[in-house]
């Protein structure tokens, strides 16, 4: 079992940058403002040859009576409890403060190993300022400078020092690599109940669900399996409109969740049904499209609304989302339950049809079949011949198709061939890409 360290510490005292530096990544949202991480995240780390994970939580508050503050105060607890080492960050600038107190307290409380990192300390490693970080009773402070990298070699053999590492299989972990987990990104417009599917899914409240637009900031991604299928879920910040973008926050959050879309699997496209289908939503959606992603479309809140309004939904859905045809579409609702069991097929058929084997000889046939029933246009003298066809890729499915004249091929005949393909090899929930591939003649004048 690799060792869980959990990063805990007030507002802006560089958490996230450290993450960022112990786990060799850019995975954790960084600028210069308080309160920018709100839901823990978890990352993979190495020193040498010891492997273990890292917990970047949010600015701790820990007597907080409620309001978002509160829950963030709630994640930090629960990073606490999983962590095996804790490591306390302040900052030596601004000194010790009375909330560093407070968290100083609630650490001892919690019975765990913790250790005392002073950040912000670049060049001031002998600095007398670090002398009253002891009167916080956490122990020896561990000057490091997160945005430079110093001392951070020297707090992590302290934390790993107790840790027994034994040595990795290499059969499993080339096991590991064969059967790694389906990237799921939940995407869509803030507040429309991203994290607290995932949160049902869960079983625990793993993410900050507020009923607040943009609570969550960052893409957080969260392991999970499922009938002995491994999933990787990764909730995302809620895109808006990009006049409505004002924070310079929201601004890293939007790119993080293009990244996130860029990177997944499937991408559930969770709209609310009480609002219905926005412009932005379909924005969403051709970035998905665009991004050759396997795409599943969910309207939450289902049970909230009247035949009436699902009417309305269900039109502005055939209106707006039409260049996603392919795409299943679900009624669910997070919070009462309903609808998660068909969802969670309709997943798998979309992984499973972006990443199906479509064999040259059967593909061939099918493209011949469809010149029989109805040959491409004539342009001027020539008509496109089309000779075989092969796959070109996955996720999304690229089919090639080879021959003489083909870039005259029209848009309406690539959506023909695109249909048949479709109905043959049963894809639902991705897009399928054709291209079109002209043999050169080597008869052609060269001048």
């Amino acid at each position: 079992m690799k060792p869980v360290v959990a990063l805990v510490g007030r507002p802006n005292v560089g958490k996230s940058t450290l993450f960022n530096r112990i786990t060799k990544s850019r995975d954790a949202i960084v600028a210069d403002f308080a309160g920018l991480t709100r839901d823990r995240h978890y990352g993979d780390a190495r020193l040498g040859s010891r492997e273990f994970i890292v917990i970047d939580t949010g600015g701790f508050e820990p007597d907080k009576p409620s309001g978002v503050v509160a829950e963030m105060a709630k994640q930090t607890k629960q990073a606490v409890a999983e962590a095996d080492a804790v490591v306390f960050v302040t900052d030596l600038r601004n000194g010790v403060s009375g909330q560093d107190h407070d968290i100083a307290r609630y650490l001892r409380q919690c019975n765990k190993r913790v250790f005392l990192a002073v950040n912000k300390a670049e060049g001031m490693s002998d600095s007398p300022l670090l002398a009253e970080f002891h009167e916080l009773g956490i122990g020896e402070p561990h000057p490091i400078s997160s945005a430079h990298g110093q001392g951070i070699r020297s707090l992590l053999e302290a934390v790993l020092e107790t840790f027994v590492f034994g040595d990795e299989d290499e059969e499993a972990s080339d096991e590991e690599i064969a059967n790694r987990p389906i990237r799921l990104a939940v995407a869509g417009r803030p507040n429309v109940g991203k994290s607290t599917l995932i949160n049902t899914w869960l079983g625990e409240e793993r993410l900050v669900a507020f009923d607040m637009p943009g609570t969550t900031r960052d893409a957080i991604s969260v392991p999970f399996e499922r009938l002995g299928q491994r999933f990787e879920l990764i909730d995302t910040a809620g895109l808006r409109r990009k006049g409505k973008v004002f924070e310079a926050i929201e601004k890293f959050s939007v790119v993080k969740t293009l990244q996130a879309i860029a990177d997944a699997n499937v991408v559930l496209l969770l709209v609310d049904a009480m609002q219905g289908v926005s412009e932005q939503d379909a924005h969403i959606a051709g970035y998905v499209l665009d991004s050759g992603r396997a795409v599943v479309i969910a309207i939450n809140k289902w049970d909230a609304v009247d035949s009436y309004q699902r009417e309305i939904v269900e039109r502005s859905i055939a209106q707006r989302l039409a260049f996603l045809k392919f795409a299943p579409i679900l009624h669910i609702s997070a919070l009462k339950r309903q609808g998660l069991g068909p969802l969670w097929k309709a997943i798998a058929d979309a992984h499973a049809s972006a990443t199906r084997k479509m064999p040259t000889p059967v593909l061939t046939r099918l493209v011949q079949e469809a010149v029989e029933h109805q040959a491409p246009k004539r342009a001027g003298h020539f008509r496109p011949k089309l000779r075989y066809a092969h796959q070109g890729g996955m996720n999304p499915p690229v089919v090639v198709v080879h021959g003489n004249s083909l870039e005259h091929v029209t848009d309406s005949y690539k959506r023909y061939l695109e249909g048949r393909i479709r109905d043959h090899f049963k894809l639902v929930g991705t897009p399928l890409r054709i291209e079109m591939k002209s043999s050169h003649n080597p008869f052609v004048d060269k001048e």
